[in-house]
């Protein structure tokens, strides 16, 4: 499966590198005077492309899979690009017969399709960093047949991947938005940490992120993601809970909302291969109650739908974080984003507050939820 993935990524750069040598020959040919330098573009883009996959398969740098995946976006844009020029080139057609064909527009429209593309790709760039780094607010309320008289409002922020490009600012724009929007607490399943703790000392972290969880009346849950678990799970655990966050790994927990409980259960990422399963978790809990469970990947979205779990949030999947890949998740997960009800249970699948890898995102967005837990008023069961 590994060598399948491996060889899956390295013909996809072949592609990319095709087709961005290609666009990029369209778009300089005015400028092209030979051969030469037309073979030199090719040239040029190829060996980018090798030499930053050879540095980040031989991990010469700390970050050089961002300068393969930034590299991967660029050609990928120029793609894009391509096609959207072509649609517009094709359009064009259907204007030629309104001209005047005494006069030669071929150079005119030549330049004018230059310039679109040079435009659209800026604006690609542009508007996939603004999708990355401004976020909007889902808001959904949800039914269940469970004892709880006042609502829960339950705020969920997946995927923060807290690093060198995604901080301080970033848990400072998150508070703002939690205590605008009135959340009663904060959930946070998985990849809180891009990798390791390395930025989250160095930037000071832990501040911005207690004064969140001390302006919540019930605070913080999370639980650790495959990114949390890549050698640092020690470490990034040790520091979330200094900052006060209260980690459920494979654990369950309660507290009273109003005089009323409130089950949590955590789940550890699946990469970690000997953790609790839900049904272990379900024991510990009184499921006559509210029960709301964490789950970074929403792999297991059938499984725990026919178990007496009134409400699961998970992310993972970041919605496939760029066009096209939204409709791989979508495809490959019976619930990839968004939120559906299904058999016992309701599901949200969180396209994520941050990122992975490069900052941009085209197709998804940056996203934080706000659920309304609402339950049974007891007053009027019979």
């Amino acid at each position: 499966m590994r060598y399948a993935f491996i060889l899956t990524i390295i013909v996809l750069l072949e592609l990319f590198s095709t087709g961005a040598a290609l666009s990029l020959q369209w778009w300089l040919q005015p400028w092209i005077d030979s051969t030469t330098t037309s073979i030199a573009v090719w040239i040029g883009v190829f060996l980018i492309t090798h030499v930053l996959l050879l540095l980040s398969v031989t991990k010469l740098f700390s970050n050089s899979y961002r300068w393969m995946s930034g590299w991967m976006l660029v050609m990928h844009f120029m793609m894009l690009t391509a096609v959207a020029t072509g649609i517009l080139y094709g359009g064009s057609w259907l204007l030629t017969p309104l001209l005047d064909s005494t006069l030669d527009h071929s150079e005119i429209i030549a330049a004018g399709l230059r310039v679109f593309a040079l435009l659209f790709f800026i604006g690609l760039f542009a508007y996939a960093l603004y999708s990355a780094y401004i976020p909007v607010v889902r808001e959904l309320s949800i039914h269940i047949h469970k004892p709880l008289n006042n609502p829960l409002r339950i705020a969920v922020a997946s995927d923060l991947h807290l690093g060198r490009l995604f901080g301080n600012k970033a848990i400072e724009r998150l508070h703002i938005m939690l205590n605008k929007y009135q959340a009663d607490i904060l959930l946070m399943p998985g990849d809180i940490m891009d990798d390791n703790t390395q930025a989250f000392n160095t930037y000071n972290m832990k501040d911005s992120l207690a004064k969140l969880v001390a302006s919540l009346p019930y605070g913080v849950y999370a639980t650790l993601g495959n990114h949390d678990l890549y050698g640092h799970e020690q470490p990034i655990s040790n520091s979330l809970r200094a900052a006060g966050v209260q980690l459920l790994n494979d654990e369950a927990t309660h507290f009273n909302h109003q005089g009323e409980v409130v089950w949590l259960m955590g789940r550890f990422d699946n990469h970690k291969r000997q953790r609790v399963a839900t049904t272990e978790l379900l024991a510990q809990v009184n499921s006559a109650e509210p029960v709301v469970l964490l789950d970074h990947r929403p792999s297991a979205i059938i499984e725990h739908s026919q178990l007496p779990i009134d409400l699961q949030v998970s992310g993972h999947t970041h919605n496939g974080q760029i066009f096209p890949a939204n409709f791989i998740v979508s495809a490959i997960n019976r619930l990839g984003y968004g939120y559906e009800a299904i058999g016992n249970g309701h599901f949200v699948v969180s396209s994520g507050y941050g990122f992975w890898g490069i900052p941009f995102r085209l197709g998804s967005r940056s996203e934080i939820w706000i659920i309304n837990l609402i339950g049974t008023d007891i007053g009027t069961q019979i």
